[in-house]
């Protein structure tokens, strides 16, 4: 998938006047699994999907694509499981599991 025009970007950028708005929050890096997370206008629902950092792995060329490869799929399926919950049926603490249980898949 093409990155260009895309960076990372701080959590202060998302809490500064004129910031959107998010319903959802999900952090993906294994290494936030334990950090606390700021608190963000809102209350956006959030949950951690950790995955592995195709980025750290080392070895072959072929090894650390199919590193990639596997985390792209990884969320890819996360987020389709997330499509397709019923989000008008769900009271807020069913939705919470639900999304818990996806970033356990």
């Amino acid at each position: 998938m093409p990155a260009t025009g895309y960076r990372s970007k701080s959590w202060d950028e998302f809490v500064a006047p004129g910031a959107p708005v998010f319903d959802f929050i999900f952090t993906v890096c294994d290494n936030a699994a334990g950090e606390v997370c700021p608190l963000w206008p809102g209350q956006p629902v959030s949950a951690h999907w950790g995955v592995p950092d195709p980025a750290a792995v080392e070895g072959t060329e072929e090894q650390r694509l199919k590193a990639f490869k596997d985390a792209a799929l990884t969320l890819r399926r996360r987020i389709e499981l997330f499509l397709s919950l019923p989000l008008q049926r769900l009271d807020a603490m069913s939705l919470q599991r639900e999304l818990r249980n996806i970033g356990q898949e």
